[in-house]
C-alpha cells in the first residue's frame, strides 16, 4: 500500500492499493481472503466505483456472482436509485443501474477502503431501495480512527487490514 499525503485535499492521507492490485500474487491473495469472509448465501456483488470494480469483477468471475457497478453521476444510461452522502472531504453521489437487483437478492457491498463509512452506507441504501438484502460489507483496508463502522452499525463488516 502506498500513502499519498494531501490527496485529494490538504490534510487527507489517501491509502492507495494500486501496488497490491498490480501484483498478481497480492491481488489473488486479497480476492481469496475477501471471498473467505463473504456470506455463503450471497448472489451478487455491488461494487463501488472505482476500485471496488476491480475487486467485484474478480469475485464475480472467480466465484460466479453477478456484479453490479455503483457509479458516480452521469455514467449510467438508466438509473434506478441515487443517494448523496458526506465524505471526510466533501460530498458525493452514487447511482444504481436500473433493473440490476431483484427483490430479495442477497448482495455483498465491496470496496477497497472503509474510511468514514459514507460511501458504504450509501451503497447499502441503494441495494435496499432496490429490494436487495445486504449480506455484508467487505473491504481490503479499514481506517478505524475515521469511524466508518459506526455508520454501518448492525451490518456485518469485514476488513482484511486495519490501519
Amino acid at each position: 500500500m502506498r500513502e499519498v499525503p494531501d490527496f485529494p485535499r490538504p490534510g487527507v492521507v489517501f491509502r492507495d492499493l494500486t501496488p497490491v492490485f498490480s501484483d498478481p500474487d497480492a491481488l489473488r491473495a486479497v480476492v481469496d481472503a475477501l471471498q473467505d469472509k463473504i456470506h455463503p448465501d450471497t448472489q451478487l456483488v455491488a461494487a463501488i466505483e472505482s476500485r471496488g470494480f476491480l475487486l467485484g469483477a474478480a469475485l464475480g468471475y472467480g466465484w460466479r456472482y453477478g456484479v453490479v457497478p455503483l457509479r458516480k453521476p452521469g455514467k449510467l444510461p438508466a438509473v434506478a436509485h441515487r443517494v448523496s452522502y458526506d465524505l471526510e472531504y466533501g460530498t458525493a453521489t452514487l447511482e444504481l443501474p436500473a433493473d440490476a437487483i431483484t427483490p430479495g437478492q442477497q448482495v455483498v457491498v465491496v470496496d477497497d477502503v472503509l474510511a468514514t463509512g459514507g460511501t458504504a452506507a450509501a451503497a447499502c441504501s441503494l441495494v435496499e431501495r432496490a429490494g436487495g438484502v445486504v449480506t455484508g460489507v467487505s473491504v481490503v483496508l479499514e481506517i478505524p480512527a475515521l469511524g466508518g463502522r459506526d455508520r454501518l452499525a448492525g451490518r456485518s463488516v469485514d476488513a482484511l487490514i486495519s490501519v
